[in-house]
Order: C-alpha cells, then structure tokens, then sequence
C-alpha cells in the first residue's frame, strides 16, 4: 500500500485498561505492518509510567512509540499514551498532551482522545474498546458513529475483564463486536477516508 500523507489515513484507537495487554498482543501480532493507519493505544495508566512501549514491539514490526507533546501522527506505527496525561489531536495532525481532567475515580482518557479525534481528524475514525473496568470510551461512541466513524467492541468471553467492552455494547453504537483476532481481520478492510 502507498503511503498515506497529511491528516486523511485511518486513526485506529484501541482503548482499555485491566486485561488491556493481552488484548493489544493479539491484535498486533495479526495486523500487517503496512495497513497504512496509525494504532494508538489509549490505556488507564496513572500511577505509575507506561512500559507498554517496551513490551509491545514484541508483537510487532510496527514502529511503538511512546507519546510525547507535538509528535506528529504517521501511519504503520503505534502510538502509546503516557501515564496521566489526557490525549488529544491538533489542526496540524500533530498530539497534544494536557494534564488528566479526571485525576480521582475511573479515568475517561479513552472518551476524551475519541471526542478530540471528532473534532480535528480528516481520515477515518476507528474505535476499538477492549479489556478493561469501568465505561471509558461508551460515553464518545455516538459521536464516533455520527461523523461516519467504525466502532468495534471486544468480544467479553475473549476479554480478561469485559466491564469496558460490555458498556461499549451497551451503549448501542458498536458496529462489530469480535475478538482481537478478528478485529485485526476487520481492520484490514476499512475505508481509507470518512463518508461525506
């Protein structure tokens, strides 16, 4: 595949939290490194740093990078946020890291990146929630579906804690709701661009 330039490639968001890195080994080590889409894996990390950029190039050949502020997004790479911060995306294409809104009870640094994504991100949308506790992520799903976006739910049998996939499917904005063997199989035949 030709690589894509400027803001019009596929952002795939992968959210979760406990079970998290089971789920994100799986779907990794079955996508193809030249997908042409940005993986950026949005997980509850507060207290202590992400190692997430450590261990996942494991599972893949893709470039894993750990976020830092004004990295610009590329595609057929993977993308870690780091522990409290929220994430958010900019006009330029470009990450922007602000201090957590919700520093007490379940973080919503997953709803928070997928509203960002709504508002300045030109390519597809692709959220994907998997293993993890609490809701983060379900309260963003309908705006992910209202701008022409894919919304993608971990099977919970396949997920180590379903808490964050069932309310995803709760919510009634989930497209497809598959194991992250499958969901690696659906990434490879999404749309390049957002319908009009």
């Amino acid at each position: 595949m030709a690589t894509s330039s400027g803001k019009d490639f596929p952002i795939v968001c992968v959210g979760g939290s406990a079970g998290g890195l089971d789920a994100y080994s799986r779907l990794l080590r079955n996508l193809p490194v030249d997908l042409d889409v940005a993986i950026v894996i949005v997980n509850h990390i507060t207290r202590f740093p992400t190692r997430l950029h450590e261990v996942l190039p494991l599972f893949t050949k893709m470039p894993v990078e750990l976020i830092t502020e004004s990295l610009v997004i590329a595609p057929n790479r993977v993308f870690i946020i780091p522990a409290n911060r929220d994430l958010h995306v900019d006009e330029a294409g470009e990450f922007r890291l602000l201090p957590i809104s919700k520093p007490r009870g379940w973080p919503d640094v997953i709803t928070v990146f997928l509203r960002s994504l709504t508002e300045h991100w030109n390519g597809q949308i692709v959220a994907v929630i998997v293993s993890g506790y609490d809701g983060d992520g379900a309260a963003a799903l309908r705006g992910i579906k209202e701008v022409g976006g894919i919304t993608i739910a971990q099977k919970p049998e396949t997920a180590t804690q379903p808490d964050m996939p069932e309310t995803a499917i709760a919510s009634g904005f989930i497209d497809f709701v598959l194991s992250p063997e499958d969901i690696a199989k659906e990434l490879r035949t999404i749309p390049r661009t957002r319908p009009l």
